[in-house]
């Protein structure tokens, strides 16, 4: 508020603060009614009078708007009401933008703020937290504000400046929350890279108020796809779980064959029916102390959406499974509602999308799956990254190019242990990289002198039965120079944890994959592309008639498309870390302006110089 040492002199229409007992005046009439509004507030300390007309009211609100989004920027701490401040940059360019006018308490009826945080409530629902919008504050502010309307009395401005701020910055962070997450990922995880989207959160914000239309707008940042609000449905469901106590806990020591006979086994049909495992009628019809075979059908179900063997027996893991509590669950659910707010709205009308987290691969078209297949994905040490990138075009007969780092860790040990190892994996070595470099015989490099710091060598796999990319690779030009591959190692694919690779995608059918890539191009059939695998004709560019957006994402709880919730293992143990990190205060909203669109990880590459990225930067396999 103006403190009595500090009266305001007019310059050019202008407040200045100064410590003065002089005031200047720039004589027109609404020079003078902000005078007088001034020096009755100075007196009253209230706008007790409702005779001064709305110019002078609306002329002092603009300059204390000024004064404290001023006065606040230049402090370490940019807060009102000891509210922080999250919209650093935005919430100061949208005040001087609109020359300081108040957005939200100039409308007697607060109805815009009032739906404003009607849409806060609602946060909630995408697992966000309300208490991170100001409300307490704001609640208090506006209930202050109508109860002063409503007998006819005056706020004071300093009062409805600190009430038009805090929902500025509310709509400007809970906007930037739902447009693209509470957390930039790559603060917490530095293989995630995040699609940034493009739009003006101000500009947004003076559109909604104009048109009087902010919950429409709000709602519109969301995610628009149906996995999202399949996912916040889910959340809802297992939110109603916990608020009826949860589900009962099951004594692994028991008796679980199929056969069994107790009240364990009626817990279990419980259990299983809160989940909708089993539907209602399962539950309470027939022996429901009998472990039978609408059990096991149950438990089958409950397998399969926790990613385990569909064996409809009980064993250990499913136990444990059974026994996470729903609380635990809930989270689950809520970070992975942050996560879906990383990735873009936009996912293409025809994309892959591969779940690292449940070693799968989906081929999608207009939003729905058409099919999918198993992968292997990263080891835990050698994590496959998250991103979005183009897929461009698919090599017959690969070489494999072994990235240096694959050879001083893992191959080079290997040889100095047994001298015959390069020769039996059929690994080549030269010289150099460079690209005339001569070949070498293995057994002329004294290994044993060989270290990481003076390892020059490159490592070459020709095409072939025993190259770890098999027959075929797809390539999607991306900075962590990781793509998608056939393997040799087709055992793998039958193992329910497949975390072997070092961070490629390896595919269970590339044959189908490369089929259906260029199913439109008259020069590939599928007899086409075995006849060029079995030519053996090594590195055979096929390049795409059309790209095809690839999503590489990490998912440890989503809505399948029969609408069943699943729920797999945090292999690489990134749900503490989104956990901690959403848990902190809300971050600057400005802070990342530097998000980037992966997709532009391939676009800066040209056409031309795309063979020799994908030679010298390969990564992994």
């Amino acid at each position: 508020m103006i403190c009595a040492g500090d009266t305001p002199k007019l310059r050019g229409g202008d407040l200045i603060f100064r410590n003065t007992n002089k005031i200047r005046l720039a004589i027109t009439p609404s020079a003078v009614a902000i005078f007088f509004c001034i020096v009755l507030s100075l007196m009253t300390g209230t706008w007790a009078s409702a005779s001064i007309n709305e110019e002078g009211r609306g002329g002092v609100l603009r300059i204390i708007l000024k004064h404290k989004i001023e006065k606040a920027q230049r402090l370490e701490r940019f807060t009102f009401r000891n509210e922080l401040i999250c919209g650093t940059t935005d919430l100061p360019f949208f005040y001087a933008r609109r020359e300081y006018r108040p957005a939200w308490v100039s409308q007697r009826s607060l109805a815009t703020a009032k739906s404003l945080m009607r849409s806060i409530r609602l946060a909630d629902l995408d697992g966000l937290r309300t208490a991170d919008y100001h409300t307490a504050e704001i609640d208090m502010l506006i209930k202050a504000v109508t109860a002063n309307r409503n007998n006819g009395t005056m706020t004071q401005p300093e009062i409805l400046a600190d009430l038009d701020i805090l929902l500025t910055d509310s709509f400007l962070l809970l906007g930037s929350h739902l447009m693209a997450g509470r957390v930039n990922p790559e603060t917490i995880h530095t293989a995630w890279t995040v699609y940034h989207p493009e739009a003006n959160l101000t500009q947004l914000l003076e559109t909604a108020i104009e048109s009087d239309q902010v919950e429409f707008t709000l709602n519109r940042l969301r995610p628009p796809h149906h996995g999202y609000q399949a996912l916040k449905s889910a959340l809802n469901h297992y939110r109603e779980i916990a608020s009826y106590g949860g589900w009962p806990f099951l004594d692994k020591s028991l008796s679980w064959e199929k056969g069994a006979y107790g009240t364990h086994i009626t817990l279990l049909r419980e259990r299983l029916g809160s989940t909708a495992d089993l539907d209602f009628s399962d539950v309470s019809s027939g022996d429901r102390s009998l472990y039978d075979e609408t059990l096991e059908a149950g438990i089958a179900r409950f397998q399969a959406r926790h990613g385990l063997p569909e064996t409809g027996m009980i064993d250990e893991a499913t136990v444990v499974a059974l026994n996470v509590p729903v609380d635990v669950r809930v989270r689950q659910i809520e970070l992975n509602l942050e996560r879906w707010r990383w990735i873009p709205h936009d996912l293409g009308s025809r994309y892959l999308l591969v779940n690292v987290a449940d070693y799968s691969l989906t081929v999608f078209e207009e939003s729905l799956p058409k099919w999918g297949m198993r992968v292997v994905v990263g080891r835990d040490y050698r994590r496959t990254p998250v991103f979005s990138a183009d897929m461009k075009y698919l090599v017959i007969n690969p070489y494999w190019h072994i990235p240096r780092k694959i050879a001083v860790n893992d191959i080079l040990p290997n040889v100095q242990r047994d001298p015959e190892y390069l020769i039996k994996k059929q690994i080549k070595v030269f010289a150099s990289w460079q690209e005339d470099a001569p070949e070498l015989n293995p057994h002329a490099v004294d290994w044993s002198q060989v270290t990481k710091r003076n390892f020059s060598f490159k490592f070459r796999k020709d095409p072939g039965p025993f190259n770890d990319l098999g027959r075929i690779k797809f390539m999607l030009p991306n900075k962590y120079a990781v793509y998608l591959h056939d393997t040799p190692s087709r055992k793998l694919f039958k193992r329910n944890i497949r975390s072997f690779s070092s961070g490629c995608i390896r595919l269970e059918r590339p044959l189908d994959l490369a089929d259906y890539l260029l199913k439109d191009d008259p020069n590939w059939s599928r007899r086409d592309i075995i006849r060029a695998i079995e030519s053996g004709e090594g590195n055979k560019v096929v390049r795409l008639a059309q790209t095809i957006p690839v999503h590489l994402l990490y998912w440890t709880a989503w809505v399948d498309s029969r609408g069943k919730v699943n729920f797999r293992n945090d292999i690489y143990s990134r749900d503490p870390q989104l956990d901690v990190a959403l848990k902190e205060r809300p971050p600057d909203i400005n802070a990342g302006q530097n998000r980037h669109r992966d997709f532009s990880q391939g676009k800066q590459i040209s056409a031309d110089k795309e063979m020799i990225y994908s030679l010298q930067s390969e990564d992994t396999q």
